[in-house]
Order: C-alpha cells, then sequence, then structure tokens
C-alpha cells in the first residue's frame, strides 16, 4: 500500500537515503501524517532508474500510530522481495495472516488517509486510519491487470502492545494498494505464453504461440517469478481457449528459489518429477513457452534447458523455437499495402520503411477495374480480401497471379455505406473475419479459408455496433471497435470454436473487456505486437492522440506516440521491427524510429499489414 504524492505537499527530508554506490534506496517511513480530520496523501517514492534497489526502514521505537501506518505503506513499495519490513509494522498475528499477494489495488493519486479513534485518545491502546482514493485497476493474484473505477475506502487499525508499549496494526485489507506513480516504479508487463487449443498456423500446422500479459515485480527477481507464472497456467480469462505443455502438477523442484541465465544466456530450468517421462516433442513446447515468456527480460535468455528426475529433458534455442511454435511478432511481413488515389491495392516493401517505391498488387485488386473502400491481405500474403467502394460486397482473390475477380463472397444489404461492411481481418488459421453494419441485421461473421457459406460470430453481452474487426495473429483473440450511443469504444474478446454438427463449427467470441477505459473514441486499431495495439482516439474533451495499449487495457511506460490529426487508418505489425504507418488529410505518413511523423509522396486512404 504506498501512494503518489498530492498537491504540493512538501517532501518530509528524512524520508529516503539514497547509498548511489550500491544502487539502493532506503525509505525511512516517518513522514508526519494528520491524528484527526482531514484527507492527506501518502508520498510517493520518486521514480528511479530501474537499476536502484529500494528498500524499507523497519519502525523506529516509540513511533506513534500516524508514524507507523506511513511507514507500512512505504515499505510496500519497496523491492523487499516477501515483505519482511512490511510485516514489522504488524502485529505477530496480523503478519501471519496477511497475503499481499493476493491482490494489487492501484489508485490514481495514492491513497489519502483519514484518522479515526476506535477507542479513545493515540494515548490509548488503539487506533484506526481509513485508506480513501480513485481507483484505477487491480492486479490479481494471477498476476493479471484489470481496469477499475470508483472509490477505495479501507480501515487500517492499530494497537498498542501491552509488554513493549509499541505501536502495531493489528488489521489492514488483504493485498496491496499504491498509487499509479508507484504502480509503474515497482511493476511491468510481461507474456507468458500459451498454445492456442484449436488453431494452428495455415500451412505449417505449428500451433500458435498467445500471449498472456501478467505483471510482476520489476526489481524482485522477475525470471523466477515469470517461471513459476507460466507453470502455475495461464490466467483465468485466456484459459478457456489455450492449453500448456507441461504437465499437470509441474513446478519448480522444491530446492530451487532463484534462476539465474549462465554467461552464454543459457537458463537451466529444473522441474518436479510431474515433467519426467515426456516426450521430445513435448518437451520442445514446453521448452518454446519458457523461452517465448523470457526473452523480453533482462538478463537476456537464448537458449532454455529442461532438467527432471536429475537429468537433462532437451535444450532449445531461440532459432530452433521457430520451427517448433509459430509467434505473431516474429514473423515479419513482406509487404506494407495501401489503397491508392485510384482505388486500387498497391504495396511497397516493408523493409524499405517509407523510401520504396509502390507498385499496384498482382491481380484483380491491383489493376483498378474495381474501385475498392478497404482490403484485408492473408497472413501468407498470397491473397486478399477487398471490399467495394459502396461498401456493398466483398470479394476474395489471388494477390500472387493474376486472375478474375469472380462473384462477390458476402454482400450487404444496408442502406448507407455506414451500415454495410467493416474492414476485413484474417487470422493465421487462413480464415476471414468481417462486420456487416446493417441496423436491421448486424452480424459478426467467419468465412473459413476466406470463402463458402458465411458463418454467424454469436457475440453474447456485445452491446453496440460493431465498427471495426482485427483478429489477434493468434487466431485466439480479437479487437472490435464498437459504438454505443455515439462513443467508441475498443474492447477485445476471446475466440472460442466448439465442434458442431458435420464440418460446420460454432464460433463466438467470450467477455468482451475494454482495452481503453479512459478514450471515448476510437477512430482506428492495429495489433502491434503479441499482446500490445496500436489505437487512434480522445478522451472525453480531449484531443486525437495516437498511443499504444495493452489487450488488457493497461498502457505501456511509453504509450504515447507523435501526435496526428483526422487520421483515417493506422498500420502497425505484430513484429515491433516493422515501421508504422498511418493515413490522414495528407495522405500517407511513416514514422521512422525516435522523430516525428513524415508524408510521403503516395496517395493513400487506408494503409495495413497482412492480417
Amino acid at each position: 500500500m504506498g501512494a503518489d504524492r498530492k498537491g504540493g505537499d512538501r517532501r518530509t527530508p528524512a524520508r529516503a537515503m539514497a547509498y548511489a554506490a550500491c544502487g539502493v534506496v532506503l525509505l525511512a517511513g516517518c513522514a508526519s501524517m494528520p491524528d484527526n480530520g482531514d484527507l492527506r496523501g501518502v508520498e510517493s517514492t520518486p521514480r528511479q532508474d530501474t537499476q536502484v534497489r529500494v528498500f524499507a526502514m523497519p519502525p523506529r521505537d516509540d513511533a506513534p500510530p500516524s508514524e507507523i501506518v506511513q511507514g507500512f505503506l512505504e515499505a510496500l513499495t519497496s523491492d523487499d522481495p516477501r515483505y519482511s519490513t512490511a510485516r514489522q509494522y504488524l502485529t505477530p498475528r496480523a503478519a501471519q495472516k496477511w497475503e499481499p499477494e493476493r491482490s494489487t489495488t492501484v489508485l490514481a493519486d495514492g491513497p489519502g488517509t483519514e484518522a479515526g479513534r476506535s477507542g479513545g485518545r493515540e494515548e490509548g491502546d488503539d487506533f484506526s486510519f481509513t485508506l480513501t482514493g480513485a481507483k484505477v485497476a487491480t492486479v490479481d493474484a494471477q498476476q493479471s491487470y484489470t481496469p477499475a473505477a470508483g472509490g477505495y475506502s479501507q480501515t487500517v487499525h492499530l494497537t498498542r502492545d501491552k509488554k513493549s508499549s509499541q505501536w502495531r496494526i493489528d488489521a489492514l485489507p488483504q493485498g496491496v494498494v499504491m498509487g499509479k506513480s508507484d504502480f509503474q516504479r515497482n511493476y511491468m508487463s510481461v507474456n507468458k505464453y500459451y498454445f492456442a487449443s484449436n488453431t494452428t498456423a495455415a500451412g505449417s500446422g505449428q500451433p500458435m504461440a498467445v500471449a498472456d500479459p501478467v505483471y510482476v515485480r520489476e526489481r524482485v527477481d522477475p525470471t523466477t517469478q515469470m517461471v513459476r507464472s507460466l507453470l502455475s497456467g495461464p490466467t483465468s480469462w485466456l484459459r478457456p481457449v489455450v492449453r500448456s505443455s507441461f504437465p499437470t502438477g509441474t513446478t519448480l523442484r522444491k530446492d530451487v528459489t532463484a534462476l539465474t541465465p549462465d554467461d552464454q544466456n543459457k537458463l537451466t530450468v529444473p522441474l518436479n518429477d510431474k515433467a519426467a517421462r515426456i516426450g521430445r516433442g513435448k518437451c520442445d513446447e514446453m521448452a518454446a513457452q519458457l523461452l517465448y515468456t523470457l526473452q523480453s527480460l533482462t538478463p537476456t535468455v537464448d537458449e532454455i534447458a529442461l532438467r527432471a528426475d536429475g537429468r537433462q529433458l532437451c535444450s532449445l534455442t531461440e532459432e530452433e523455437a521457430v520451427g517448433v511454435a509459430s509467434r505473431g511478432s516474429v514473423t515479419r511481413p513482406a509487404y506494407l499495402y495501401f489503397i491508392d488515389g485510384r482505388h486500387r491495392l498497391v504495396r511497397m516493401a516493408s523493409s524499405a520503411g517509407g523510401t520504396a517505391k509502390a507498385d499496384a498488387v498482382p491481380g484483380a485488386l491491383g489493376d483498378g477495374a474495381k474501385a475498392l473502400r478497404s482490403v484485408a491481405v492473408a497472413r501468407d500474403e498470397h491473397s486478399a480480401a477487398g471490399v467495394s467502394l459502396d461498401g456493398k460486397t466483398l470479394y476474395v482473390t489471388s494477390t500472387v497471379t493474376s486472375s478474375s475477380l469472380g462473384e462477390p463472397v458476402l454482400q450487404s444489404s444496408g442502406k448507407t455505406e455506414t451500415d454495410r461492411l467493416t474492414t476485413p481481418s484474417w487470422d493465421a488459421q487462413g480464415d476471414l473475419w468481417v462486420a456487416d453494419r446493417n441496423p436491421a441485421a448486424p452480424r459478426l461473421l467467419l468465412l473459413e479459408k476466406g470463402g463458402g457459406q458465411p458463418l454467424e460470430v454469436l457475440t453474447p453481452r456485445l452491446d453496440g455496433r460493431i465498427n471495426a474487426v482485427r483478429v489477434a495473429a493468434d487466431g485466439a483473440r480479437i479487437a472490435l471497435v464498437v459504438d454505443k450511443d455515439g462513443k467508441q469504444s475498443l474492447l477485445i474478446g476471446r475466440i472460442e470454436r466448439t465442434a458442431g454438427s458435420g464440418d460446420q463449427q460454432s464460433v463466438s467470441v467470450q467477455e468482451l473487456r475494454s482495452a481503453t477505459p479512459e478514450l471515448e473514441q476510437v477512430s482506428a486499431v492495429s495489433w502491434a505486437g503479441d499482446s500490445r495495439l496500436v489505437v487512434v482516439g480522445r478522451e472525453s474533451g480531449g484531443v486525437e492522440q495516437v498511443q499504444y495499449v495493452q489487450c488488457d487495457g493497461s498502457i505501456p511506460e511509453a504509450g504515447t506516440l507523435p501526435g496526428l490529426t483526422e487520421v483515417k487508418s493506422i498500420a502497425a505489425s505484430e513484429d515491433s521491427d516493422a515501421p508504422l504507418f498511418a493515413t490522414s488529410k495528407d495522405g500517407l505518413l511513416w514514422l521512422p524510429g525516435g522523430s516525428g511523423w513524415r508524408t510521403l509522396k503516395e496517395t493513400a486512404s487506408a494503409a495495413f499489414y497482412p492480417g
């Protein structure tokens, strides 16, 4: 339970002592707090370099109740692995019952504190404080982040020990609460990886790796935290559509307390006997899960070796993992595509950034015979789906060879352009998704392999009309821009597939959740990583901005991008090395790394990567 500063409160001089030589900051925990009435914020630790460790100070003798609460709150924002210093502010019984790992509540400005007496004056034997604030998010016991709103109010009760006469906390809420800036300093978002249960990569048939983002404490051995989190299984939201290759009950060997890569960036992971009898193929999948999970951490892991029952089961390098499982963020698109001023499909080499010359795409969508409003290119870049300029008809054709357009695979009977077909989207399995916005019969549709009888996708609890559809590369998650009473929000749902009668399957989008709780309007969106999207939108009363968001609704530290106005489309790839493009009133724009948007000579109404 830590906090951010509120208003213009001055920092207490004794709050922290920095030991720069050893990279340690000690929280003194002795700032003054009110004894009655008014609300104040608990001051936060200033943002530190990631190499600086922050540790708390234990309670000093004869500290009053206000100082005990202050010290305890600050101790919870430290890098103490097991909160051992924080427990020193509690009675022995409270310390034993308290479970800080149960949850983390994130407040906008940190907890305010209101002093109140439970049984007389501070000279008595008990005292209480009420912690208050505005909730931003919660992180549950599975380390899963969920945006939250509303007020926070919890009581911390203190008692004076009859023998030592020292004040200690004897009743407190489970879990941890802290302000947003302390949360950003203490925690980081990391993807752990599982495999899609019912989808495989088109062509290779490999399992599709699905990112499951969680938050871990950044300077408290994140490598070991992430291995334990991966072994514990997927979060509840994702669990219905993914599987793990680790046998049920697999954990780290009991004597393992920390995991560290060797000087060759190889990490050896000793497992219990549940994993001792697995085959080589399953072992490679387990190693791939671990390797993908740990690659974003420091120190870098380039190879995983698994051990159980006193022997090595298998080892897997980064290069070998590509042959075990497909992952969207390691598949670089060959081209950036856009619709030019003649309403035809053109492309330029993605490796050239914005410096390449655009050429018409081979086939019927590039010859200009049919004016196009929107297009989606399949992830193998061998075919594309195009929506006619009036939004009525959807065509699917080759982008490799010249061919006739053929008959439309789908038609909408909506009366206006905005009441017809959305931009389509391809998943990694080669299936095509599109929404028909006809108010008389709004539907989310799936065309298996881009053709055949359209399958209506069930969308229980969807409140509003779909304006845009973007399927994740893994085929297990989908992003929908939904219009409700004039407001557009970005929702993420999981895709559930079940076998039906004959060859027909039932497909539904379940448990839609907001990825942009602070935005009132979302005008463009694209997946920009395994669990990250780039969004164009604005808050209520604000200006349009381009920013990254996580699919769990959190915002990365470097979330905001250089601004644009009147953005029509945004093009990002799951491969973070691919440059970002957009279209606006100024035409086609390119965002080179570390600089502002650059306007290109090409005229374009929509830009996009495969997918």
